[in-house]
């Protein structure tokens, strides 16, 4: 993604003073809201017109894809109109000829604002837009975009946050908890945890239901993975190694956004593995700075603008990952998992706190940078579904199976009956 020049130069003059960037990030903010503010007054609530939202506007995936698609696909939804919020509209105006009664909206623009005010429902997995603020009449379902490893919202320790940005954090989730009608829950080990970390008010519910973005993974069959496969133009008779890392706070760049630096040998595991195996390369969509692998063309595939991760999970034989929430939902698949944390006491300092200890993790643990082809050569060939993976999904994925319809059942019932 690249960024504005002009931009770039002013968020690299406001990071130089935490006093003038919580300024200017408080007047964006008031602007925004004055924007929405202005739709509210001139229109009503529209209880058949739903808003969906993924990752800020960046991509069709995710809970909020799985739940469009479900009522897509149910007459009972018919007489809903489904809006799509995206930062590159003209890339996703299939939707509109795909499905009916649906539109694409430009991300912040003017229709994005009038939009957000008149619909009867906003489906997200991502905090609220700035200045984005609940009417009556409105319901807000939030998904969320994964089980957490890393503490998140008011949990995060103080120690880790300036006071400006303590209170910032605990403004932001305060609002959201405030506003929350829905959150949608893989596991009581979720609902523990958001209730806690968004400051839920009494009025939110929280559905054990299971994760609506998980559905793919219990319904695709052998036909829907040689697809992915061929639109992947993955070879055939090579072993796939989705490698998915996290962002780092350290990696932020000012003016850019977070970058990627690399901590495993891609050299090395090409030497090795090259014969037998290619690698899916997914980066966290924080990171805004591209990644040149010309030089592994054949062997290394960049899928880190590839919408639906879930394509991704289905032609994986293997997973290395380090301190990303996709080990839960890949672990639905009881396909093997390697966790590669190379700079774990480094990250485990940053970070301050996990939510529980390594011993959890369903697959092995490497915490020193280093080759780690052969881990990956022994993981593929010792791999047994064993009963530290079972107890993983006992407490974190005790619902394996596709929930959409349920879902949308809960949230939209109430609402229905009263029409």
């Amino acid at each position: 993604m690249s960024v504005n020049p002009f931009k770039k130069r002013i968020l690299k003059l406001l990071n130089r003073s935490s006093g003038l960037k919580e300024t200017a990030v408080g007047v964006y903010r008031a602007v925004c809201g004055l924007r929405y503010r202005r739709y509210t007054v001139t229109n009503r609530v529209d209880p058949h017109l739903v808003v969906f939202e993924s990752y800020l506007g960046r991509k069709y995936s995710c809970s909020p894809r799985a739940l469009f698609e479900a009522m897509a696909d149910d007459p009972a939804y018919d007489g809903y109109q489904k809006v799509w919020m995206m930062t590159e509209p003209e890339k996703y105006r299939y939707l509109e000829q795909r499905y009916p009664n649906t539109r694409v909206v430009k991300y912040k623009s003017a229709e994005f604002y009038r939009t957000y005010a008149r619909a009867g429902y906003w489906i997200t997995n991502y905090l609220l837009p700035d200045g984005i603020r609940k009417r009556r009449g409105q319901t807000y379902v939030q998904c969320w975009h994964g089980t957490p490893l890393k503490k998140i919202g008011v949990d995060v320790p103080r120690q880790q946050l300036s006071r400006r940005e303590q209170k910032r954090t605990w403004k932001t989730y305060d609002r959201e908890g405030r506003q929350i009608d829905f959150m949608i829950s893989p596991s009581p080990f979720y609902s523990k945890v958001v209730r806690r970390a968004f400051r839920l008010r009494s009025q939110a519910k929280l559905p054990e239901l299971g994760y609506p973005r998980n559905d793919a993974l219990f319904t695709a069959d052998a036909e829907a993975v040689r697809r992915i496969r061929k639109a992947l133009g993955l070879p055939d008779g090579k072993k796939v190694i989705l490698y998915a890392p996290t962002w780092r706070e350290r990696d932020h760049v000012a003016g850019e956004g977070y970058v990627w630096e690399s901590g495993i040998d891609l050299d090395r595991l090409q030497e090795k593995l090259g014969d037998k195996a290619v690698i899916l390369f997914r980066t966290h969509y924080f990171i805004t700075r591209a990644v040149d692998f010309s030089r592994y063309e054949g062997f290394l595939y960049n899928v880190s603008d590839y919408d639906e991760i879930n394509d991704l999970y289905l032609v994986s034989d293997m997973l290395v990952t380090d301190y990303s929430s996709v080990f839960f939902d890949y672990a639905n698949l009881e396909r093997p998992i390697l966790f590669y944390m190379y700079d774990y006491e480094e990250y485990a300092k940053e970070m301050q706190d996990f939510y529980f200890g390594l011993e959890w993790l369903p697959g092995p643990v490497i915490t020193e940078k280093r080759d780690i082809s052969d881990d990956i050569l022994a993981l593929f060939d010792d791999f047994t579904v064993d009963r530290k993976i079972r107890r993983f999904n006992r407490r974190f994925n005790p619902h394996r199976e596709a929930v959409s319809a349920s879902v949308l059942k809960e949230v939209f019932h109430g609402r229905q009956s009263s029409l």
